[in-house]
């Protein structure tokens, strides 16, 4: 694929989910950290120099608006991209885009449509490897 390559963490609540963008992912060459709820991905944050945040909106306890508010507010140069399933995914998305995410994707999406959006959020970074 080219481009830039990142260390990025997957915040999901699904196991299946969190390995299916996994694979995406490191098919495209990422090295990749899994949290399965926010509060696990922020403790990932404050320990390991990720470059990217790929977080689901609709998750128990620390949801994916909690976690990209969070996320802004102790890294607010780190790009965040949502990705939402829920019957309420675009206004979830829209809001997720209003405190900063980069991008919000809506599930099911293809691994082409991830990989693009991570491409992007990386090249408007300027991160490389």
């Amino acid at each position: 694929m080219g481009g830039v390559v990142a260390l990025i963490l997957v915040i999901d609540d699904s196991p299946l989910m969190r390995d299916l963008v996994r694979r995406m992912l490191e098919g495209a060459g990422h090295e990749v950290v899994l949290a399965e709820d926010g509060k696990a991905g922020l403790h990932v944050l404050e320990t390991q120099a990720v470059q990217l945040v790929v977080t689901d909106i609709y998750m128990p306890g620390d949801d994916g608006i909690t976690t990209v508010r969070r996320v802004r507010k102790g890294w607010p140069h780190l790009p965040v991209i949502t990705m939402s399933g829920g019957s309420e995914a675009g206004d979830m998305s829209a809001a997720a885009l209003a405190l900063g995410a980069r991008s919000a994707l809506r599930k099911p999406f293809m691994s082409a449509e991830l990989l693009d959006a991570v491409r992007t959020a990386l090249e408007e970074r300027g991160t490389s490897k």
